[in-house]
């Protein structure tokens, strides 16, 4: 009968753990949906093998770190402490190459875990939720590692550039079915076709409200940056649309939305991601380093916390 109960408890443990970390997946792009990961997983598997695995690696890491680590079952379950690890693993895994990309990769993934929980742990009394930003700031510190210890292998395309010397280049030939898919595929620094049109299909399993949400805020990012003038290369790799995507989904599907508001507020948060998401560009182009979701912490933080204040938002 002991035998039995173990037997219980281990499977029992072996599928939660998985769950969660299928979940993890998910909750980059805010869905709590074990589902939805599994089809996300497979997606990015399509587009790259090696890719894949880091994903599921990482939030795997993630999941057991919690499982053993004594954290609140229902963080780890949910996946909350999952969706920074795999995002900085991905990260990590495409900016850095070398002998040591997957370790490197794997190791900042479990070191997310712990920036994870103490920025809970820091933003617990605000309510504000922690969203990727332990994954950007943990990645771009490790990028610039690359300057000063030998082992950390910056990918040719992270090149600092001297802004006096910057130049806009507006021409190319717009591929709007690329560009609209690629703004939800981005979130998972996707760039096919059929890749994004898969993490698509997870959004819309896990309700088709986010489904909805993530077309409107990969056509609103597209037209704001054309409008704007931005790059058409760009545009047609849905480096403006990713941002948005997550802001229009938490602002007005996810966090705090009560308010008959929500939706027109996610909206203007979703535009707001396009000059941000250029001024950040900007900014971090002396360091080489990517743009990564910064735009849509910061405007999904802007959006929530005056909530607080002016509750009808």
């Amino acid at each position: 009968m002991q035998a039995k109960n173990r037997d219980s408890f281990r499977n029992g443990t072996f599928f939660s753990i998985i769950s969660a970390s299928l979940k993890g997946i998910s909750q980059v792009i805010l869905i709590d949906n074990a589902i939805s990961g599994l089809i996300i997983l497979i997606a990015i598997m399509i587009s790259s093998t090696s890719l894949g695995i880091i994903v599921l690696l990482s939030a795997l890491l993630a999941s057991v770190i919690g499982r053993f680590g004594g954290t609140d079952r229902t963080i780890v379950n949910q996946g909350l402490l999952g969706y920074n690890s795999v995002l900085t693993g991905i990260a990590l895994f495409l900016n850095l190459e070398g002998d040591l990309r997957w370790v490197i990769a794997l190791a900042g993934s479990a070191v997310a875990v712990f920036f994870t929980a103490a920025m809970m742990h820091v933003m617990r009394n605000s309510k504000v939720p922690v969203l990727t930003f332990p994954y950007i700031v943990l990645t771009w510190f490790l990028l610039l590692a690359s300057y000063r210890l030998g082992r950390f292998q910056l990918t040719p395309s992270l090149v600092p550039q001297d802004l006096s010397h910057w130049q806009l280049h507006p021409e190319g030939t717009l591929n709007l079915m690329h560009g609209l898919i690629n703004g939800v595929g981005q979130v998972y620094f996707q760039d096919t076709i059929w890749s994004g049109i898969l993490i698509l299909i997870g959004v819309f399993w896990a309700g088709w409200k986010l489904g909805l949400y993530a077309i409107i805020g990969t056509a609103l990012a597209w037209i704001t940056a054309y409008s704007l003038g931005a790059e058409v290369t760009l545009l047609n790799l849905g480096l403006y649309g990713y941002n948005a995507v997550l802001t229009i989904i938490a602002v007005a599907a996810v966090f705090d939305t009560k308010s008959r508001l929500a939706p027109l507020t996610g909206i203007i948060a979703a535009v707001l991601t396009i000059p941000i998401t250029a001024s950040i560009d900007t900014w971090l182009l002396p360091f080489g380093l990517p743009t990564l979701t910064m735009p849509f912490v910061l405007c999904t933080w802007l959006f929530l916390a005056a909530r607080k204040v002016i509750p009808k938002l």
